[in-house]
This record gives structure tokens, C-alpha cells and sequence, in this order.
């Protein structure tokens, strides 16, 4: 059984957790920017759910911005990086379409980060 999702203190520990070595876009001004793969990635192997993803504009292309649905409710833990949240269209993903958007050490270090968080 998946352990209790508390969304603030998820919220918190990512923030603590978040660096450079989750993704190669992190500012201090603004830690969630590129986090979204690599997070959801860790909050959906800790917490189960299933992954969702969006599309939103990129270095002037679409691309997938990648969040959770965790017991029923959907949660992107990466939205403080858009000025405005995204127009969420709640399209399912799969784990390999998230990794495609990070690296396997990102998602690794950012869940080691977080579990020490």
C-alpha cells in the first residue's frame, strides 16, 4: 500500500529536493522549471496514481508537461514554474513517455533527494 498522500508536505519536500541534478533547466528563482518528467515520475513509483500530461508551449513548439492523478485527484506538483497554470487536458501517459522527456539519473537522484527530504 502506497504511503499517505499529503499534498503539502509533497509540495514541500520537492521543493527541498529539487536541484540541478533533477534537471538541467533548475533556477533558484524558480526550482520547479523542467522538474515536471522527473517528478511526476517519483510521485507516481511512490504513491501510484496514474500519469497525465498536457500539452504547453516550448521553445515555440507544443510539448508534454507531465503531472499525477493520486487517488483520484490531479496534482502537478510542477506548476509554480508557468506564470499561469496550463489548460490541463488530463491525457493518460506511461512511465516511458515521461522518462523520454528526462534521464533515469535525474529521476533517480531527484528520488533520493526527495526521500532525504
Amino acid at each position: 500500500m502506497p504511503p499517505r498522500f499529503d499534498p503539502a508536505e509533497v509540495e514541500a519536500r520537492l521543493r527541498r529536493a529539487w536541484s540541478a541534478g533533477s534537471s538541467s533547466r533548475w533556477r533558484p528563482d524558480n526550482p520547479a522549471l523542467g522538474q515536471c518528467s522527473a517528478t511526476a515520475l517519483v510521485l507516481y513509483s511512490i504513491y501510484g496514481g496514474e500519469l497525465l500530461k498536457t500539452p504547453v508551449p516550448f521553445e515555440g513548439r507544443m510539448a508534454p508537461h507531465f503531472y499525477n492523478r493520486i487517488a483520484g485527484r490531479s496534482f502537478d506538483a510542477t506548476a509554480s514554474q508557468f506564470a499561469a497554470p496550463p489548460a490541463y487536458a488530463d491525457e493518460p501517459s506511461t512511465p516511458e513517455e515521461a522518462l523520454a522527456d528526462t534521464s533515469s539519473s535525474q529521476v533517480a537522484h531527484l528520488l533520493a533527494a526527495f526521500r532525504a527530504a
